[in-house]
């Protein structure tokens, strides 16, 4: 009986190291994982081509300045007038082409010496194969420049992992009323 006695002691106490580590592993932080476990199959690089529609004037806009700082009126730049969007996005340069998404978020006058934007928006898809997926832009737009580069920094749907950027070109600017029509160009890199 004295030999029993230390068994079920060794049995317990291999019981409870066993369950101390894999209650350890369950509470992990973080672990490597497959790109084929999560249904990822092999990147390729995409080409989207669409006109980008800021609609500022009129009865029915689709950007709005939601917020200024108290010197944004006075200010060369318009430093601090912040605007929400929810642009369409379109096939053709028209107003009246078919639109393929919605461009979605905040820009910015962020430069105290220059006419640049902090834009933060996802480009919202409706139409085709990547109807419900999005992609994420965050970066400075220097609208006065001929061709601005934005960083693509993410996106969902068929755009899951993306990275790229995206080359904004100023089709038409309507001096008068502020409304805008902006080609892009997107390369990104998604599974």
């Amino acid at each position: 009986m004295a030999q029993t006695l230390p068994n079920h002691k060794h049995i317990i106490f291999t019981i409870f190291i066993f369950s101390y580590l894999l209650q350890a592993q369950a509470h992990q932080f973080a672990r490597k994982l497959s790109t084929k476990s999560q249904g990822l199959k092999k990147e390729k690089l995409s080409h989207l081509h669409f006109y980008f529609h800021d609609i500022v004037a009129g009865d029915h806009p689709t950007a709005v300045r939601v917020a200024e700082a108290p010197t944004t009126n006075t200010s060369r730049t318009g430093f601090g007038a912040t605007v929400m969007i929810d642009d369409p996005l379109t096939v053709g340069p028209e107003r009246t082409s078919k639109i393929v998404g919605r461009a979605q978020g905040i820009y910015a006058s962020a430069c105290l010496s220059d006419t640049r934007l902090l834009m933060a928006l996802n480009y919202v898809f409706l139409e085709g194969k990547y109807n419900g997926s999005t992609l994420s832009i965050l970066g400075t737009n220097s609208v006065f420049s001929p061709v601005r580069e934005m960083p693509i920094v993410g996106g969902s749907g068929l755009f899951r992992f993306a990275r790229g950027y995206a080359l904004a070109k100023t089709r038409m600017f309507n001096i008068s009323n502020g409304d805008a029509v902006v080609e892009y160009n997107v390369y990104v890199l998604h599974y």
